[in-house]
């Protein structure tokens, strides 16, 4: 059952102890407001503000559970700040695990820093969680893809744009790179994980997964530096650096070109054409 007056209260303190800087939103000028304001957690969590803003009243229908991990997800929520929000709008709260796709405040903390340079938070099947706008300009905007979809490597075998964004000569170390990744992951999250259902669905509709599967290769990993063929700006040689988040098995991928280069150059033109190139 909600905790309508429970559930007001938490929201309230949580945007209140948030500065505008916290969440990457400009501060602006003429500020009278202690914390957040109303609509900038609206724009933050993905509603309306006068949605929102029921919330905060303990007006309105229960919030549905997807509604529940938007807001905690905008609000920079941890996991036990998160458990207890949906507890709170009377749902049982997300298992954790692998399987999450709840960004940490820490990490979130960084790449919201990151809003001029090409970007990512990805889960350890290539699923993206957040793109900065350069990021989605550099490979595309996945902020709507669903199911087997959201995974890169399973893009790689079933949709030929995926390979479009990389030279050809490049095409078959990351064909055997997804496979060697999937199969280490499949192994160690085991039967019946999302890992293991993209090795099935893989294997039953590809046949240069299955040849590349049948060989067992290991520990193929990504190079530091990744070549990108992009139809607007041409070829993008760019150092991809890591930053782990071991406990939910989250990546954040930032991407560089070396000062003064070429690639540097077709950057920032990237920067100004933008995604609709």
């Amino acid at each position: 059952m909600i905790d309508r007056a429970g559930l007001a209260q938490f929201l309230r303190a949580r945007r209140e102890s948030l500065q505008p800087e916290d969440v990457g939103m400009p501060r602006g000028q003429r500020r009278r407001t202690s914390g957040l304001r109303r609509e900038e957690v609206a724009v933050l969590c993905h509603m309306s503000t006068d949605y929102y803003a029921r919330l905060e009243r303990e007006r309105g229908p229960q919030p549905s559970e997807q509604m529940i991990a938007s807001i905690a997800q905008g609000l920079h929520m941890t996991l036990d700040e998160r458990d207890h929000l949906f507890r709170l709008a009377g749902h049982r709260p997300p298992v954790r695990g692998v399987d999450s796709d709840h960004v940490s405040p820490g990490m979130l903390r960084i790449f919201d820093r990151l809003g001029d340079t090409p970007a990512e938070i990805v889960t350890e099947l290539g699923e993206s969680l957040r793109q900065t706008p350069l990021g989605a300009a550099l490979v595309g905007d996945m902020s709507e893809r669903v199911g087997p979809s959201r995974s890169l490597g399973y893009r790689w075998f079933t949709e030929p744009s995926a390979r479009e964004l990389h030279p050809p000569e490049d095409h078959d170390f990351y064909s055997r790179m997804y496979v060697s990744g999937l199969r280490a992951i499949a192994t160690l999250r085991g039967p019946g994980s999302r890992a293991q259902h993209l090795v099935d669905l893989l294997a039953e509709s590809n046949v240069e997964f299955r040849s590349l599967w049948s060989e067992h290769q290991v520990g193929i990993r990504p190079k530091t530096v990744k070549r990108y063929q992009h139809p607007a700006v041409g070829l993008l040689e760019l150092n991809c650096q890591i930053l782990q988040d071991p406990e939910q098995s989250h990546s954040l991928l930032v991407y560089t070109a070396e000062p003064g280069s070429e690639s540097y150059q077709r950057l920032q033109l990237l920067s100004v054409v933008g995604v609709g190139a």
